[in-house]
């Protein structure tokens, strides 16, 4: 069973994306409807497996930072509508390839779109929802801003490639795994939180510092969901504890207690990682040497870290309730696994 960590702040404990979520409400219903909209084709599959996980409900949190990003620098358009709705297709594309790629049965508490409609479904309306993406980015007209959420996707699938060639590796390091995630969760973020200000037309410095934010907040919030998948409830990850150990991924956790532990614990890892002998009684062994050396609790210090960058990268922006409202998704963001 996981070890839910406690967090030392306990501000964070009351933290909420809901100040967000209110800000945003009604931008994120047109964002909806032109999903339901893009989403839709006359080949009757594509419309089913991609509403099975646009509508799982998951809480547009990139999506609404593109929102969030454009309205705090006072943009008055709709091409911010767009934008965050290409972000979130270029989301849910991903977790339809990944759910392939880690060959995963549950996603958000359901059943996952391959195991509905199998992998090839999965895989090509994925490819559908990152074409109508670009076409969008298209049509809102920005060079600048279909630059960075282009380049964006290179990174996540340069990512996704990454975690391949070090997964089951158990000699991957800290900077390894840093890399791959950085490039898988972390560019998303980035690019979402970096084009509101483009299209708002601000300047240099306020761009850099939504994309730094972004990063960085994509870093703390992937950080702790590799916590959570040893530290949390499968009724809060929306899908099954240890699943990334039955999967072989090397998570910081993992890398922490291999790094720290004796030599006949990374004996264990190599059988039950590299190995592949996953099974639950070696899932509690692995529990167990996560927790004895402190691989939940620093992985959890990480993400503090890379939340305190984010939050002083939107330090010289003036005062906003846009602005607090993005300080306190840093918050929720790492309180998740207290």
């Amino acid at each position: 069973m996981g070890v839910v960590i406690p967090l030392e702040e306990g501000k964070n404990k009351q933290a909420s994306v809901k100040p967000l979520v209110d800000l945003t409400k009604a931008d994120i219903e047109r964002v909806n409807q032109l999903i339901l909209s893009k989403a839709g084709s006359d080949v009757q599959m594509i419309p089913e497996v991609a509403n099975h996980l646009i509508s799982s409900g998951g809480k547009r949190l990139r999506p609404m930072l593109t929102l969030a990003a454009a309205s705090m620098f006072g943009y008055g358009g709709d091409h911010h509508i767009k934008l965050a709705t290409s972000v979130e297709f270029m989301h849910t594309a991903t977790l339809l390839h990944d759910d392939v790629v880690d060959e995963s049965d549950l996603r958000r508490g359901k059943s996952t779109a391959r195991m509905i409609w199998g992998n090839q479904a999965s895989v090509l309306v994925g490819d559908f929802l990152l074409g109508q993406a670009f076409k969008m980015m298209v049509e809102v007209g920005s060079l600048e801003a279909l630059d960075v959420l282009s380049t964006a996707a290179t990174v996540i699938a340069e990512g996704e490639v990454l975690q391949l060639s070090v997964a089951k590796n158990m000699e991957t390091t800290e900077d390894d795994y840093l890399e791959v995630i950085r490039a898988k969760t972390a560019a998303l973020f980035a690019a979402a939180a970096e084009v509101g200000p483009i299209i708002a037309n601000t300047g240099k410095a306020e761009r850099n510092a939504l994309k730094s934010y972004g990063m960085n907040l994509g870093l703390a919030f992937q950080l702790v969901d590799d916590a959570l998948d040893y530290g949390g409830k499968a009724a809060d990850l929306g899908k099954n504890t240890g699943d990334d150990f039955r999967e072989g991924k090397i998570t910081l956790p993992v890398i922490l207690a291999w790094r720290r532990g004796t030599a006949e614990d990374r004996a264990f890892w190599r059988e039950a990682i590299e190995g592949g002998k996953s099974d639950d009684a070696n899932l509690e062994r692995a529990f167990g040497l996560i927790t004895r050396y402190g691989g939940l609790t620093d992985t959890i210090a990480r993400a503090q870290h890379y939340g305190m960058i984010a939050r002083d990268a939107l330090a010289p922006l003036p005062a906003s309730p846009w602005k607090d409202a993005l300080l306190e998704v840093i918050d929720f963001s790492i309180a998740r696994v207290s």
